[in-house]
């Protein structure tokens, strides 16, 4: 079961106090984001959000649970938790500094041209169609 818009929205609303936070939906649910970090995912209507040492404090006592199989641990917030709007964003906010800035995206490598031998000249293009070889048949005698 997909999370829904509504609770996209509400988590939203109730985060407001961490800064910058925002949701991208992605393989039908949402990765949480505050000032471009991601910093949990909303599956199934609740929040399971990186697990830090910070989060873990602010807690108190903390669940853990896996949003999809395979995946790392992570904190489970409830919907109850969420009710507190200042708890809630110190939450999220003391998660965001004990996780590693978001890195920019870096430029990708760029295309030297080939080099054909000691003469430093670019190596000769392929021809595009294949030079065809006739053969001479000859008829049977």
């Amino acid at each position: 079961m997909a999370s829904s818009q509504r609770t996209v929205d509400y988590l939203l609303e109730q985060a407001q106090g961490a800064g910058a936070v925002s949701a991208r939906k992605m393989f039908g649910e949402y990765a949480v984001y505050c000032g471009g970090v991601v910093v949990g995912l909303l599956c199934d209507d609740t929040l399971y959000l990186k697990d830090t040492a910070a989060g873990r404090q602010c807690l108190g006592r903390a669940v853990e649970g896996a949003p999809y199989p395979g995946a790392r641990p992570h904190l489970v917030v409830g919907a109850p938790y969420w009710e507190d709007p200042e708890s809630f964003a110190r939450l999220i906010r003391s998660t965001v500094r004990a996780l590693p800035a978001a890195r920019a995206a870096k430029p990708g490598p760029v295309a030297k041209p080939a080099v054909a031998g000691k003469t430093g000249k670019p190596a000769p293009r392929a021809k595009a169609a294949a030079r065809v070889t006739r053969t001479k048949v000859r008829p049977p005698r």
